[in-house]
């Protein structure tokens, strides 16, 4: 009886140790975590050091980043549809790029945008009539600013801003901005444009449309709302000193964004409003989804 017991105690012992062991192995391991994570804190942080010293250095920054849309639909004998036969077919892209050169005195900002689409559609695939694509979206814009630094945040800048088609009606209306003023960039990611002596020239064959002397303000920012999810952002706008009708007054703005799912490739969305009574009586926007790529 007595040995019975005597091998409860030693088991009970035992059972109690292997306890304590396993738990101060638990507790050894989160506390090397915990180490861990904190160093690694601390080298993430000096790593973002890091690239804000190599971002502030002088020089050439240049990327480039797109959209591809696209939609492929097929209907074959669907009787609840308004066209039972038909295909459809739509393509969009849109590709921009930067080159920005940035010195203690003097920085030089260089930014274009191309923005095609095209659209197929045969409502009935049974007869001998093949439909072709068609262009629905044709955007080209150019856009050059230099600045002389008065201080860390403002300067003196000049601009060149130029707005056309190029496979269709090339021109025809086309938009060139040029003026001089202000530049100022409160943080980073921000740019802010006030050109009060500006030159706005529209191109084309409509007499009814020339020159106009105003201002020009354009504001461009950028921000990774989230790790992997970058937001940019544009306004440009233009605004005549003297009335006309119709007004040669315009406004532009962009919005992009673009969530990178792995090195460089993902999913994103672009879409735009502007307002010019050279082009359209009527408000337009345009809008874009599909994969993105960026470099």
């Amino acid at each position: 009886m007595m040995f019975m017991k005597c091998q409860s105690l030693l088991l009970i012992c035992l059972m109690l140790f292997i306890y304590d062991a396993d738990a101060q192995t638990v507790d050894e391991l989160k506390a090397m975590k915990a180490e861990k994570q904190g160093a690694l804190s601390a080298l993430q942080g000096e790593i973002n050091t890091l690239n804000a010293q190599i971002d502030a250095l002088p020089g050439w920054d240049v990327g480039s980043f797109g959209t591809l849309g696209f939609n492929l639909s097929s209907f074959n004998n669907w009787i609840k549809g308004a066209n039972p036969n038909a295909v459809s077919s739509s393509i969009r892209a849109s590709l921009n790029g930067f080159a920005n050169y940035d010195e203690p005195k003097y920085f030089w900002r260089n930014s274009g945008g191309l923005n095609l689409g095209w659209l197929k559609l045969d409502t009935d695939a049974d007869d001998d009539m093949k439909a072709d694509f068609e262009q629905v979206a044709d955007i080209v814009k150019i856009q050059s600013l230099f600045g002389y630094k008065i201080t860390p945040k403002l300067a003196t800048s000049a601009l060149l801003d130029y707005n056309t088609s190029i496979l269709s009606n090339f021109n025809n209306p086309g938009i060139l901005d040029l003026g001089v003023g202000f530049t100022w960039t409160p943080v980073s990611n921000m740019v802010v444009v006030v050109h009060p002596i500006n030159y706005h020239i529209v191109l084309g064959d409509d007499p009814t449309f020339g020159s106009a002397l105003g201002t020009k303000i354009v504001v461009d920012y950028t921000k990774e709302l989230v790790p992997g999810l970058t937001w940019k952002s544009n306004l440009s706008s233009f605004l005549p000193y003297k009335s006309a009708n119709p007004s040669l007054g315009e406004w532009t703005w962009t919005n992009g964004f673009g969530f990178n799912v792995w090195k460089g490739i993902g999913v994103g969305l672009e879409f735009g409003l502007r307002k010019a009574e050279v082009e359209s009586p009527d408000g337009q926007n345009y809008w874009v989804v599909g994969l993105s790529y960026s470099l």
